[in-house]
This record gives structure tokens, C-alpha cells and sequence, in this order.
């Protein structure tokens, strides 16, 4: 019987034991490690554009610049412009430098308001309009 008694406390006290050390261990703060990594996580991918004016003569070159962040150096990115319904990717592209700006030479022939945007990485800018006269 005596046996029978050892077992049975040597089982309680491995489970209070087992009971408390998840208790310790929920109960402690995250290690420091923990931290920077959850504080080191990625940024997301963002692009901005501005054009270097809001108006232009058909033909006439202007530029659009902007920055890009989340997003690898020396990613390509490239007009696009809304015509009708869908956006299409005009033949002006670039690749982002090492801080992510960009810049870029650009033409219109249509006329009217033409919505742009900056397409790379995977993400696009807010639009931007350029009336050409």
C-alpha cells in the first residue's frame, strides 16, 4: 500500500509541477527577441506619383516622379493610363533606385483628362490626372 500512496503523489506533484511551469511560462513577458522581430516586420508595398504639371499641348514631354517603399530596389515600374474601362501600360518605364524614387519622361496624345498611375511591385499609385489641350 505504501507503494500505492507513492505513485499516486509522485503523479499529482509531476502534474502540479507540469501545471505550473505552463502557468510560469504563460505568465512571463516575451523576450526581447520577440519583440524586434514583430517591430522588424515588412512594410507593405506603397508607390506615389506626382506629375511635374496638370497641363500640357499634345506631344509635349513632362515628367511624373514619386517613391516607393516595401518594394525592392531596382524594381521596374511603368505608366499606365485609363482608357474606357481598363488601364493600359504605356511605353514609359523605369527602374526605382536604391532609396526607391523614381522619375520618369512622359508623352500624351489624347486629348481631354487622362487618368495615370504608376504600376511596379506588385502595387499601383493613387491616380493622377494630366489635362492634354
Amino acid at each position: 500500500m505504501n507503494r500505492a500512496y507513492r505513485l499516486a503523489a509522485a503523479g499529482v506533484l509531476s502534474a502540479a509541477l507540469v501545471a505550473g511551469t505552463a502557468a510560469a511560462a504563460s505568465a512571463a513577458p516575451a523576450s526581447p527577441a520577440a519583440h524586434s522581430v514583430a517591430a522588424k516586420a515588412p512594410q507593405k508595398a506603397a508607390l506615389t506619383a506626382k506629375a511635374s504639371t496638370n497641363s500640357v499641348k499634345a506631344w509635349q514631354e513632362f515628367r511624373i516622379s514619386g517613391t516607393s517603399t516595401g518594394i525592392k530596389a531596382g524594381t521596374k515600374v511603368t505608366v499606365q493610363q485609363k482608357q474606357g474601362a481598363k488601364w493600359v501600360a504605356l511605353p514609359a518605364s523605369v527602374t526605382t533606385n536604391k532609396t526607391g524614387a523614381y522619375s520618369l519622361r512622359v508623352k500624351l496624345g489624347i486629348k481631354g483628362v487622362n487618368q495615370l498611375r504608376i504600376a511596379g511591385g506588385g502595387t499601383v499609385s493613387p491616380v493622377i490626372t494630366v489635362t492634354v489641350r
